[in-house]
């Protein structure tokens, strides 16, 4: 190591903080490639007496560094809190778990009593729950209250191998005579879905301690909300229930209505942007009026949730003495509506408790034709996961069996899929279509692209990475058609590329335009799509710097794919 950079080190740990049994290098920048690198830090650990609590967030640990760190852990029995979010900036993926592996593996050997583990902020993906599944389940873990995984990017893998891990330790604690009694779980911005919701459910309901949950944006429909709210329902002890930006639908919102009249210890309710609607909003607010007389909070927000629904709600926390707040701003209130939710509240003496309503819509018609967009909504979901279990039973997609169907069935023939081509799959991508495609599918999109046209050339790269999945023939596909069609683009004389990126930045909705342009639903399979198309020797290196600036700037839908963003954001910085 630099002189100069043994003096700057020097500087940062003279800013660490010790007391209360806390050793602290929070938010230092250290860069901790190699055990030399790590030295000062060592020396820290190694002389502080009654550790209980270490802090490494807003540092940057690397696999050798991590060896040496988890050395000196090997003789802290007492360490209780491991605040070890945000430590891994700038690392590959492929460095977290191994390095994971060393600090978990360090606490069982010291016979540590975690009550605290915070990993949040590492993109770590569903590997890097790999990488400390072990310790979950260890007896370093059977007295662990709070467990956070914020924006980690685990996906579905991720989220059952961490519910599974759960179990085991809850079953293997129990065993010990103490099982684990968790209190906290946060696990926001993962992309967890239904399959990751109900495996994470599962593990809760054989908990059944915890006593706040916080699933903020993680792509869980109905399915997955009901199978938490019958999970809730075993976890008597629960007071916050945060799952901000997911959809429940009402489906979803009845499930969790029924759930909350089973509560008694409810303080907070986080359920906005959840499109819980009208039908929904009501069902909740019967919930509320029944009971619930702790609730401090109620976050409805942004719902599309219409007037009488939202003076129901209104009405419903009339007795609740101890609520602080109640956000029904982004709804469908109208001028008329908003006046009347502030008489009522007055007339309560709760006009304090209301939220801004700058938001609101404004007052919607044709109330029948959105029951009917309602009601089509929910025959697709349960559509597709009717043809998502016969996927998963290795079915694929079928018809209703008729009694004929029944007879022919038995002819062990196979009946062949049908064909797909390069304008079916562009008209209705899927990840099945583009993988049916077969292995010439990359040369067939590309040759049938006119690259000279700018539009076309976005609109079908758009429609290849919204199939993108972590599945490896899935993304290798997409990469790969993606390679094909960028790469002519780029060599084609006549391609604009500042236009080609201004035209990709108004359909992801990250710049304006005067033409209406309707912004692509989700941004997680583009911004995937790019991390890998800058690295490309094809990618001008001159359109980093554009890319990079407007997904840097706060955007809704941005945030909630958090993980992408931060996985784009950390390669266009190394290039």
């Amino acid at each position: 190591m630099a002189s100069e950079d043994i003096t700057k080190l020097a500087e940062s740990l003279a800013k660490t903080k010790v007391g209360g049994g806390q050793l602290s290098f929070k938010g230092q920048s250290l860069k901790l490639n190699t055990a030399e690198d790590a030295e000062e830090v060592i020396k820290q650990i190694e002389e502080f007496d009654g550790l209980e609590a270490l802090r490494l967030e807003g540092n940057t640990v690397g696999v050798e560094a991590a060896k040496v760190i988890a050395k000196a852990l090997e003789k802290k029995s007492e360490l209780k809190r491991c605040h070890w979010s945000d430590m891994f900036t700038g690392r590959l993926r492929s460095e977290i778990p191994p390095a994971l592996i060393s600090l978990g593996d360090a606490l069982v050997t010291a016979g540590a009593q975690l009550v605290e583990l915070d990993l949040s902020d590492n993109a770590f993906g569903p590997d890097g729950v790999r990488g400390f599944e072990t310790l979950l389940k260890s007896p370093a873990c059977y007295t662990l209250q709070e467990l956070k995984l914020n924006n980690c990017g685990m996906g579905i893998g991720g989220g059952k191998i961490l519910a599974a891990a759960l179990k085991e330790g809850h079953r293997k604690s129990s065993a010990q005579g103490k099982p684990l009694a968790l209190k906290i779980f946060v696990a926001g911005r993962n992309r967890l879905e239904n399959d990751g919701a109900t495996a994470l459910a599962e593990a809760f309901g054989i908990i059944g301690t915890l006593e706040e949950v916080h699933m903020p944006q993680n792509g869980i429909n109905h399915p997955g909300i009901t199978a938490l709210a019958q999970a809730f329902a075993i976890n008597p002890l629960l007071k916050v229930i945060n799952l901000n930006d997911n959809t429940f639908t009402e489906k979803g919102a009845v499930a969790m209505a029924e759930t909350l009249k089973a509560l008694r210890q409810i303080e907070v309710i986080n359920f906005g942007d959840c499109l819980v609607r009208s039908k929904g909003a009501v069902a909740i607010a019967d919930a509320v009026k029944e009971g619930l007389h702790k609730l401090k909070e109620l976050n409805l927000s942004f719902c599309e949730i219409k007037r009488d629904a939202a003076l129901t709600v209104a009405e419903a926390i009339e007795d609740k003495a101890e609520l602080e707040k109640l956000d029904l701003n982004g709804n469908c209130l109208g001028e008329e509506g908003c006046e009347q939710l502030q008489e009522i509240l007055e007339g309560f003496n709760m006009a304090a408790v209301l939220g801004s309503l700058s938001d609101d819509e404004g007052e919607e018609e044709d109330d029948e034709e959105e029951e009917e967009e309602e009601e089509d909504e929910e025959d697709e979901e349960e559509e597709e996961e009717e043809q998502q279990q016969l996927k998963e039973r290795g079915q694929g997609e079928q018809e209703p069996l008729t009694p004929k169907k029944i007879i022919d069935s038995q002819d062990p023939t196979p009946v062949p899929s049908p064909p797909v081509d390069v304008a079916t799959f562009l008209a209705f991508p899927s990840p099945e279509k583009l993988l049916r495609l077969g292995p010439k599918c990359s040369m067939l999109i590309a040759q049938q692209t006119d690259t000279s046209d700018v539009e076309k050339v976005v609109t079908t790269l758009l429609r290849i990475s919204s199939v993108f999945k972590d599945e490896a023939p899935v993304k290798t596909a997409v990469h790969e058609t993606t390679d094909a069609l960028m790469r002519k683009a780029f060599a084609s004389a006549t391609f604009n590329s500042d236009a080609f990126v201004t035209s990709l930045l108004i359909h992801m909705g990250l710049l304006k335009s005067e033409e209406k342009i309707k912004a692509v639903p989700s941004l997680y399979g583009i911004l995937m799509t790019l991390n890998h198309m800058v690295q490309q020797d094809y990618f001008p290196k001159s359109l980093a710097p554009v890319l990079s600036a407007f997904v840097t700037k706060p955007n809704r839908a941005l945030d909630s794919c958090s993980f992408a963003r931060h996985m784009l954001l950390q390669t266009l910085h190394q290039l």
